[in-house]
């Protein structure tokens, strides 16, 4: 073989490996790009975590609707005067009046008070309604004088292990809860829709 054949071999190899090469670095690249783009939250997983907005127009005095919030349950309920008024007779039964400890989620300051709700709408309880014991899902709320548990008081019971809570999702003493439910972060649109899990300060 004349030295021009070795030469033109060694150039067709060389030109094979580089093409070679920049075929599988260009697959390569687009294997990477759908893994990568695996690695980002789904549209379905980013929209489980916004916040979910709720039509309450047609929610009465006494009345309570669940919406589905990042896979939890979440309570509005319509608490009546006589509600209202129980909250300041059962503090000193409470494990956790002043709401000073969290469970979950911290407390949005507007919540900070005896009725756990914003004050221009203390009527409306916007709460978590998982126990904080181990998870469950109390029932209620149960009127007073109904229910053993509750005694003279308006409130919610949970039927896996007892523990009892009041008309703003405060814990009882001497309960397996240890804490209040939680308030998590949000606000009215309107008269008759609010956002849960988003309030002036952002997204929960």
């Amino acid at each position: 073989m004349s030295d021009n054949q070795e030469k033109a071999v060694d150039s067709n190899r060389r030109n094979l490996l580089i093409a070679t090469s920049v075929a599988g670095g260009v697959g390569g690249v687009v294997t990477l790009v759908p893994f990568v783009s695996s690695l980002q939250p789904s549209e379905r997983a980013k929209a489980g975590g916004a916040p979910v907005e709720a039509d309450i127009s047609g929610l009465k005095a006494g009345q309570m609707m669940t919406v589905s919030w990042r896979g939890l349950p979440v309570w509005i309920v319509y608490r009546t005067p006589e509600q209202l008024a129980s909250l300041s007779k059962v503090t000193s039964e409470l494990a956790d009046p002043d709401s000073k400890e969290t469970f979950s989620y911290p407390m949005p300051d507007y919540a900070k008070n005896e009725f756990r709700a914003r004050e221009s709408r203390k009527e409306m309880l916007v709460v978590v309604g998982i126990c904080t014991h181990l998870g469950c899902i109390p029932s209620g709320p149960y009127a007073a004088d109904t229910l053993p548990a509750l005694g003279h008081d308006p409130g919610f019971l949970c039927p896996c292990h007892g523990s009892t809570y009041d008309m703003s999702g405060r814990v009882f003493k001497n309960k397996p809860a240890p804490k209040n439910l939680d308030v998590p972060r949000f606000m009215f649109v309107n008269d008759n829709k609010i956002v849960i899990g988003k309030d002036e300060k952002g997204e929960a």
